[in-house]
């Protein structure tokens, strides 16, 4: 089995105070699609950024296919594509002339640009607006004409930041859609952190959560919400209402086997939520708790990432503030 990224007791700490990354260790095979899942500020895109040779880590190991990535920088950035959150085309030339660009960055030979250029721009269904100003495009396309920069070189491995924040769904299946074609037809290995769940879900291989700079728990999507436990009673209550010997008292109903207290939710991890939600209920009523709604699911990943961080993945901020960003950039 082959290793593409291989890190070890990695640490980051910014300006001797903000300490980023915090003795993580992780191992991602070849070929598979990996994901990195975390709130804000927990060390996803400096792990990245690491790996792609932009940052130097405060000490630890990591290595991209074998390679060391401080001390073998120039080897390992002939190996990997990068996309990062913030735009990474020109907005004042054309999606054509974009990949031009980066086909002379890459050192394409002169002879074989145009082909792999149009093949690029094919695959991404970019070929009708080739020589339109990026300015011009939406949103999922100047994305896909990022995803398209990148498979100018066939690289060993893509790293990708948030590859689909703030796109429409339709526009992100479409970029999933040819990433797992070009995975498919390169043996590419596909290392991306998301705020959808749903990305992760339907798409990796394997799954990473990390939180103030620690990998707390690792697995395939069915393994994480495996280890959740059976069925999840969501409660829709006055949160504030509930206090720690109310908690206290759930957990130890017949068959309870987590209580998770998250905003205006009580989130109870139960193995048969039929039989255990009565005697839950008269817990709460003895306790003065008012119950709003009560939903029962199995686990998903949103029950996952609860259950280890504390708190639901929030994205809708995220997603305004790339927005922002990406549209300032397009207006120059």
């Amino acid at each position: 089995m082959e290793i593409a990224v291989d890190v070890r007791q990695l640490v980051k700490v910014y300006e001797g105070k903000v300490k980023a990354l915090d003795g993580v260790n992780l191992a991602v095979e070849a070929g598979k699609v990996f994901a990195l899942l975390g709130p804000n500020g927990a060390g996803k895109t400096t792990l990245m950024r690491i790996l792609t040779t932009q940052l130097k880590s405060t000490s630890g190991e990591a290595y991209v296919f074998g390679l060391d990535v401080a001390r073998e920088g120039s080897e390992v950035r002939r190996l990997v594509s990068y996309i990062p959150q913030e735009m990474s085309v020109w907005t004042d030339i054309s999606g054509y002339e974009n990949l031009l660009i980066y086909a002379k960055i890459y050192g394409i030979p002169s002879t074989k640009r145009r082909g792999i250029i149009e093949d690029a721009l094919e695959k991404m269904g970019l070929s009708e607006v080739a020589n339109h100003l990026v300015k011009t495009y939406s949103g999922g396309m100047v994305r896909r004409l990022e995803v398209a920069c990148c498979m100018l070189v066939k690289p060993k491995i893509m790293f990708l930041d948030e590859p689909t924040i703030g796109l429409d769904p339709s526009a992100r299946k479409v970029v999933w859609k040819e990433l797992a074609s070009f995975k498919r037809e390169y043996g590419v290995t596909v290392f991306f952190n998301t705020h959808y769940m749903d990305e992760a879900d339907l798409y990796s291989d394997e799954i990473a959560i990390i939180n103030g700079g620690k990998i707390v728990k690792l697995g395939t999507a069915e393994e994480l919400k495996h280890s959740v436990g059976g069925e999840i009673i969501l409660f829709s209550v006055e949160i504030d209402s509930v206090s720690e010997d109310c908690l206290d008292n759930v957990k130890k109903v017949s068959l309870v086997s987590d209580v998770i207290a998250n905003d205006s939710e009580l989130s109870v991890v139960v193995k048969d939520a039929e039989t255990a939600l009565p005697d839950i209920m008269e817990v709460l009523r003895r306790k003065g708790v008012s119950v709003k709604k009560i939903s029962m699911t199995k686990p998903t990943l949103d029950d996952v990432f609860l259950k280890y961080v504390g708190t639901r993945l929030e994205y809708g901020e995220r997603i305004s503030e790339v927005r922002q960003i990406r549209d300032m950039i397009k207006r120059g």
